[in-house]
Order: C-alpha cells, then sequence, then structure tokens
C-alpha cells in the first residue's frame, strides 16, 4: 500500500471556536515523507504534527512553536488520520482550526471534494505490541494495546441525565467513521460556556457547533445525531490525537473517561520504550496492509 496525499488544493473560511472571529484554512498536497505540517501563513511559522510541538491539552490539543500556535486541531486531524492521508500541508492565517458544525462531517466533504492521491513510497504504521497504559487516581484511563485491527473503545460516565454512562467500540473503515463517527459534535455545559466567554474563550461556541445542555436538558432545538453522540465524539477526539503518532496505528485504543492530556501522555508514553510497537511498511508486511486494504477498500473503489 502507497503513501496518500490529496490530489489539489483546497480552502475553506470558517470562524474559530475560542476567538470567534474568521479564519482562512487552505489544505495542500505534499510530496511523500513529508508527513503533516501546519503552517501559519500570518506569522510564516510552519509547526510539524508531532508529539513534542504539543503545548496545551486542557481544551483542545494546541500544537505550538518559537511562541506560535495552532489550537483546536483534533477534529481536523480525526478526519485526515481517519482517511489515512499521510502528507498534506495545513496553511491557516489565524491562530485556530475553523470549527464548522463542530464534528468532522464537513472536514470529510473537503478532502473527498480536493481527491486522494496514492503516491510512489510506501505507507508505514505503527504496529501496537506491548499494552501501555496511562492512569488517573480518580478512574480515568486511556491504553494501547495489541490487536491485527484498527479498534477505538471508549467509555465515558456523567452524572447528567441526558448523558448518563455511553460506551461504543468502533472497528475503523472509512465508510463506518463517516456514518457513525465523523457526525458527532462536541458539546458542553452551559455554565462552562458562561465561565470560557467571561475569560475570553468560546467567542465562537453556539449551537450552530456544538452541543449544549444545561443542567438537565440539551438546549439545541434539532436535537441529537445520535442517542449515544457525546460518546462517539470522544472517539472522534480521541482518532484526532492519535494521528500525534505520525503513522496510523493498528492496535486498539481504550479509554475511561478518557481525555486530550491524557490521551498526548499515551502518545508519549508509547514512545518512551521501542518494545512497546514496531514501525512497519505495507509493502512489506502483507498481513498489516490487509488491515488497510480492507478498512479503505469501499472509498478506494469510489474514487
Amino acid at each position: 500500500m502507497k503513501q496518500r496525499t490529496i490530489k489539489k488544493d483546497i480552502e475553506i473560511v470558517g470562524i474559530g471556536l475560542h476567538k470567534g472571529v474568521p479564519v482562512k484554512m487552505r489544505l495542500e498536497p505534499m510530496p511523500s515523507n513529508s508527513g503533516i505540517i501546519i503552517y501559519r501563513s500570518d506569522v510564516a511559522v510552519t509547526i510539524p504534527l508531532k508529539k513534542e510541538f504539543v503545548v496545551d491539552t486542557k481544551m483542545a490539543t494546541v500544537l505550538g512553536k518559537d511562541g506560535v500556535i495552532v489550537s483546536t486541531i483534533e477534529h481536523l486531524l480525526s478526519a485526515i488520520y481517519a482517511y489515512g492521508i499521510d502528507n498534506l500541508r495545513i496553511v491557516l492565517d489565524n491562530d485556530e482550526i475553523p470549527i464548522l458544525d463542530g464534528s468532522a462531517s464537513g472536514y470529510c466533504m473537503l478532502i473527498e471534494e480536493a481527491g486522494i492521491a496514492e503516491q510512489e513510497e510506501s505507507k508505514k504504521a505503527i504496529k501496537i505490541k506491548k499494552e501501555v497504559v496511562v492512569t488517573t487516581e480518580d478512574g480515568k484511563r486511556v491504553s494501547l494495546k495489541p490487536s491485527n485491527r484498527i479498534v477505538y473503545d471508549f467509555e465515558i460516565k456523567f452524572n447528567h441525565p441526558a448523558i448518563g454512562n455511553q460506551k461504543f467500540h468502533f472497528d475503523y473503515s472509512i465508510e463506518d467513521y463517516k456514518e457513525s463517527i465523523a457526525k458527532a459534535r462536541t458539546f458542553g455545559f452551559l455554565h462552562e460556556v458562561q465561565y470560557l466567554r467571561s475569560i475570553g474563550l468560546a467567542l465562537g461556541g453556539s449551537m450552530e457547533n456544538a452541543i449544549v445542555l444545561d443542567e438537565t436538558k440539551i438546549l439545541n432545538p434539532e436535537g441529537l445525531r445520535y442517542d449515544d453522540e457525546f460518546v462517539r465524539h470522544k472517539i472522534l477526539d480521541a482518532i484526532g490525537d492519535m494521528a500525534l503518532l505520525e503513522y496510523t496505528m493498528i492496535g486498539e485504543y481504550e479509554a475511561v473517561a478518557g481525555s486530550h492530556h491524557l490521551n498526548h501522555l499515551l502518545t508519549k508514553k508509547l514512545y518512551e520504550d521501542k518494545d512497546n510497537y514496531e514501525i512497519i511498511d505495507l509493502e512489506e508486511a502483507s498481513s498489516e496492509a490487509k488491515v488497510f486494504e480492507l478498512a479503505f477498500a469501499k472509498q478506494l473503489s469510489a474514487e
């Protein structure tokens, strides 16, 4: 299997979640072995998509270099990673990725409009060889463990009547990602939104790009896209955060009340010991390549 990029440049303008200002974003093809990079055109700074450049994970995954940041990257990265794109430049004229409708669905449409091109160099993947776990004292847990498939399992528990305890198991494929994960929107509580706005954040947030809840109910008049939209969005975020591994993962991700911060600690911990993983060439590893061929089959045949 070969590396992938997009066929042509494609550009959109959207609103940043926290500053609430317009952001122009352009996706550009890149040659084989370039990786994913972000370029802030307003300050002429390039930030590679690598775990070493993560500077904040409190409200979103934030990359930074030389005092320049790019925030709320996880929804776009989730779509890029889900489509198996290896090489791409993301050009921005501000410090946030556009939030669109709070899901990854718009980014999927953007990628499909640009088209996907296979390149000359073989694709690589990271295969999990040993279980790696990050836990907290209050019972939160994220892990990566060996599997011959690409799997995401997530469980959330919220003391809220509209959420409660939700679990979702996702066996990866492009089609299932688009139908089951990409449409799930980010969510927040009204009291949190009010606080964030008081400190100059979430200025672009609204019920147009998030599910908003008060103490007892969902405030969005259209309701939910799925009964368990909340946990599905957590998987969307996790896929975006795993893009910081730099290679598509073969293995199983599991989380109980996981977060951007725990996901970052997990990617760092995985790379601390070379016995935890193996970087494989999908032109040489036929059994692993089959995993990707099955995952991409419908999407490739549709192009």
